[in-house]
């Protein structure tokens, strides 16, 4: 049997033990609806409350600040919608300004948003050829009407860091606009300390299942009294900021994953920018290899390549009969061979970024998993160096 050599925690980290564990009382027999008043309730509602603690301290935030959610792609959505919605109904009109290499999840809400709304604009945002902001290009996108400016924090293809300082330092001292700042912190939240990093943000995404922590969990978390219109009503759950009955399993497994991370961030973080500056010095030896973004700082965990005249379909092909997991990093999670939006908006030739790689580790990595790596991919660019 072939072994496995999971390269590709950006896409979903490995569900941890403890976070299971935790979730487990949860998950079976009665687990009372925390917005009730009998003891089963009262239990599900403190496991509910005692989560938001832990998610607030993570991000620096108050509790009151946290809204749970089904996952990041819910949380930028409500961000992004939900302040422009509350905008758009009290100005004539309003702009949302994001990157160019925002996640699909802020694009496609953007979009929808300008396409139902004749009132709403998008203002994209250009970035240079690491794919870090032009800050230049965000002061001129910058408007009287503009609701809300989107920044990741880090890209989650190539792990590029944003300069979140920047955008709100130039947000706040503009004259023209009041507008509030989002950061989509998803593949950010393994690697960064981000009470610290988005101190100056206004809203923040994270999810569960790129920390060890459950699919379709995440949560919102605003810095101060945002004002912004639920995109699913309800019985007035979470303030009125989001319908619906919290799981009470998927916020203790988010809680408990937040935990995690940040017990074991500065140990993991340290030992996995050694394995990524490994990866990266045998990868620059291959031929047609090119390292992505390699004037910008990244995340530890993201090694992000491009081989000349290679595809990334085969070289993934004969990766996973290896026991390689790793990604194109050129589609969300659809597994769609569409060409990556973030490597053009950083200007990359067609012919280099169709065959861009993604390894992206976590925790679990080890000595093995990167030694095996390095020797798997070898064999596979000469193989397929050979064929061509």
């Amino acid at each position: 049997m072939t072994n496995q050599y999971y390269f590709d925690h950006a896409a979903s980290a490995p569900r941890r033990d403890e976070v299971a564990d935790a979730m487990a009382p949860w998950q079976h027999g009665v687990v009372g609806n925390p917005s009730g008043s009998h003891r089963a309730a009262r239990e599900a509602r403190r496991a509910v409350e005692e989560a938001r603690d832990e998610i607030a301290h993570f991000v620096g935030a108050k509790p009151g600040g946290v809204i749970f959610t089904a996952g990041g792609t819910e949380s930028c959505h409500l961000a992004v919608t939900g302040v422009a919605n509350h905008h758009r109904r009290h100005h004539v009109t309003t702009s949302i300004v994001l990157s160019r290499v925002e996640h699909t999840a802020i694009i496609d809400a953007v979009e929808m948003m300008v396409r139902d709304h004749p009132s709403v604009t998008a203002r994209y945002v250009e970035v240079d050829g690491d794919g870090v902001l032009d800050l230049e290009s965000l002061k001129s996108a910058l408007n009287a009407d503009t609701a809300v400016v989107s920044v990741m924090t880090a890209n989650n293809e190539t792990g590029v860091l944003q300069p979140l300082d920047g955008v709100s330092s130039m947000v706040k001292d503009s004259e023209l606009v009041a507008a509030l700042t989002h950061t989509d912190a998803v593949a950010a939240a393994p690697w960064l300390d981000l009470a610290e990093v988005t101190a100056s943000i206004d809203m923040i995404s994270i999810c569960a299942h790129k920390i060890g922590g459950p699919v379709s969990s995440g949560a919102l978390i605003l810095r101060s009294d945002v004002l912004l219109d639920a995109v699913v009503p309800g019985g007035g759950q979470e303030r009125g900021r989001r319908g619906g009955t919290v799981d009470v399993a998927a916020a203790v497994g988010l809680a408990t994953a937040v935990r995690l991370i940040a017990s074991e961030r500065r140990e993991v973080s340290a030992r996995v920018t050694n394995y990524q500056q490994k990866l990266l010095s045998a990868f620059a030896q291959l031929p047609g290899c090119a390292i992505t973004a390699p004037g910008a700082n990244r995340l530890p965990g993201t090694v992000h390549v491009t081989f000349e005249g290679l595809a990334s379909d085969e070289l993934l092909f004969l990766l996973d009969q290896a026991g390689v997991c790793a990604a194109a990093a050129s589609s969300c999670s659809s597994g769609a061979a569409v060409a990556s939006h973030v490597l053009a908006a950083m200007d990359m030739a067609p012919q280099r970024a169709r065959g861009s790689l993604r390894f992206s580790m976590g925790a679990e990595t080890n000595d093995g998993d990167v030694e095996a790596l390095m020797v798997i991919l070898s064999s596979v660019v000469e193989r397929l160096r050979g064929e061509s």
